[in-house]
């Protein structure tokens, strides 16, 4: 409902159900089905989004059976992300999850890529229309991927770079509008992109943070991640989420007005952990506390590290602490090197 809102559109009616498990035909029972065609007819809607992943057969038969647009959650979720992407990286990262979370989805026809078509002239010998679409998608696809390549090669040279520099390298990583961009702010004065929205931030951006004491380094901000976020876009958005993979430190921003924040905190982790970057030691910049009335500090873990900062980004409540934090990591970790 929320997510909807935030792509832009008008909620008319919702419907629940429990189902011990998901019909193959139609993820939801018949009855729900009718229920939903009802609500569809009596509020005039023209698009039905699920909540769930669908299958390209299930989305089928439910269109057929609703007579209206399905679209599953991660269609949504893409919706979304094209609504953020700013970069040409972001945007090429975009469209190739689209492009391949819709390429099971090829026998509606591919009415974006009429301008490439062109109709004459662009069909192989005895190939049919959808075969057509395949091989213009397949083409499509490589040449995103080999951008993609490319660019992720030219990240990895700065990154040596930054490396040979000993400069500590800091991730920003979080639950989708957790407030990172707003930290990142607040930190680095950089002025990127916030807002109370669904992944305000898709593009990574990189600031040089100097901090007295500890001297500089190089934080950095992500795109927030979500439950139950699609293997295709966590492959897609490889590129941009590997600067958390080679990080020194993670700054793991929570959102700690949210109810769900411990859930929000496993599915962090459990994104980290699929894209090889749970190994990397991470400090958790408990945020909102605004919100919650509770005073700015600094917790520690058995063995004396910092664990947890409770910070505002928004009001700057316990940005001191949390750079004091950060310089204590920075000249732990220099003198680690000089040993």
């Amino acid at each position: 409902h929320a997510v909807y809102l935030r792509a832009g559109g008008v909620v008319v009616a919702e419907v629940f159900g429990k189902r011990q498990s998901p019909d193959p035909k139609t993820y939801a029972g018949k009855g729900k089905v009718d229920e939903i065609g009802a609500m569809v007819a009596a509020g005039d809607a023209d698009l039905v989004i699920f909540n769930h992943e669908l299958s390209p057969a299930q989305e089928r038969n439910l269109e057929r059976a609703i007579k209206c647009r399905v679209i599953d959650r991660t269609s949504l979720i893409l919706d979304i992300f094209a609504l953020r992407a700013s970069s040409a990286e972001g945007k090429l990262q975009v469209e190739l999850a689209q492009l391949e979370h819709l390429s099971t989805r090829l026998v509606r026809g591919w009415t974006h890529l009429e301008r490439q078509r062109g109709g004459i002239g662009m069909r192989g010998p005895g190939e049919k229309q959808l075969e057509t679409d395949r091989r213009l998608l397949g083409n499509r696809v490589k040449l995103l991927k080999d951008r993609l390549q490319k660019l992720s090669r030219q990240r990895g040279v700065q990154r040596k770079a930054r490396m040979r520099g000993d400069v500590l390298n800091i991730s920003l990583v979080g639950y989708t509008n957790a407030g990172k961009s707003t930290l990142f702010n607040s930190l680095t004065h950089a002025g990127v992109y916030e807002a109370d929205q669904l992944f305000a931030t898709l593009d990574t951006t990189s600031r040089k943070l100097w901090i007295e004491g500890a001297g500089n380094m190089v934080i950095s901000d992500t795109v927030g991640f979500i439950r139950a976020l699609p293997h295709s876009l966590v492959d897609a958005f490889h590129a941009t989420l590997e600067v958390a993979t080679h990080a020194d430190l993670l700054l793991h921003v929570v959102d700690s007005a949210s109810h769900a924040r411990d859930e929000q905190i496993d599915e962090v982790n459990k994104v980290l952990r699929e894209i090889d970057a749970d190994k990397v030691r991470q400090v958790i910049a408990w945020n909102k506390i605004d919100l919650t009335d509770a005073q700015p500090g600094v917790e520690r873990g058995e063995y004396g590290n910092i664990a947890r900062v409770r910070v505002s980004a928004r009001t700057g409540e316990g940005l001191d602490l949390l750079r004091e934090s950060l310089a204590e990591y920075a000249r732990a970790k220099a003198e680690a090197r000089q040993k």
